[in-house]
């Protein structure tokens, strides 16, 4: 893996920021506005709130070396797969005050962040796909707090947009170089230049964001091979 376009991103402090996003995000809904619909399908905004605080059972598994354990209690639950896991968090969260969940999740999630600040970005963190560096599984949890974001409806201002852009721009491309697809990517100037056989495309640094978060629009014009091989922070 590259993660040479990471160098002097600060994970933590990312975080952090999307974090802080969504929580004021949330905490000025009220009503009906929790049952809009999210850009997540057959998610409203609710379900996204739930889907966070359900994946803080993961991140403690994680921090807390007890996988194990996550993984007996979700077979106990009948709940195979990370489909059926996402789906299980938001539905048995969806007959509890929202207020409630709120607050699980506000505080599993400060409690994720200051330990992975603590054990520091070179610290190894067990995880499904064996120890893995702390800072680089912050960057992950960076890309899923501003995908989700985006997908609620959080407030970006003008100011913040075009250096939030850049950063996920580059765990992208970071992403990318974890896989084995073959697809090549180039920054030019202001567009990414993606390559896959004979196939080629332009996208805008947006585009690039939203093709590797499998969030491009239906109608967009990218090849479907090309969506296929960029998808890899979703």
């Amino acid at each position: 893996m590259d993660v040479a376009p990471l160098k002097d991103l600060d994970p933590f402090g990312i975080f952090d920021a999307e974090a802080a996003r969504l929580e004021a995000y949330f905490d000025g809904l009220s009503g009906q506005e929790w049952d809009r619909p999210s850009r997540c399908v057959g998610w409203s905004v609710r379900d996204v709130l739930a889907h966070l605080a359900g994946e803080e059972l993961y991140n403690h598994a994680c921090l807390d070396d007890d996988l194990p354990g996550l993984f007996a209690l979700l077979e106990r639950e009948g709940v195979g797969g990370l489909a059926a896991f996402n789906e299980w968090c938001v539905s048995t969260r969806r007959d509890r005050p929202v207020a409630e969940v709120l607050d699980e999740w506000r505080t599993q999630n400060a409690d994720t962040r200051r330990r992975m600040r603590e054990r520091g970005a070179d610290a190894a963190l067990p995880t499904m796909a064996g120890p893995y560096p702390v800072g680089l599984q912050t960057f992950h949890y960076c890309s899923e707090y501003a995908t989700h974001a985006d997908d609620v409806g959080a407030p970006v201002t003008d100011d913040e947009a075009p250096e939030r852009t850049d950063w996920r721009c580059r765990v992208g491309l970071f992403a990318l170089s974890e896989t084995d697809t073959p697809v090549q990517v180039e920054a030019a100037g202001d567009r990414y230049l993606v390559r896959l056989g004979e196939q080629r495309a332009e996208l805008s640094p947006a585009e690039f964001v939203d093709a590797t978060t499998a969030r491009l629009p239906d109608d967009h014009p990218l090849p479907s091979p090309l969506r296929t091989a960029l998808r890899c922070l979703a």
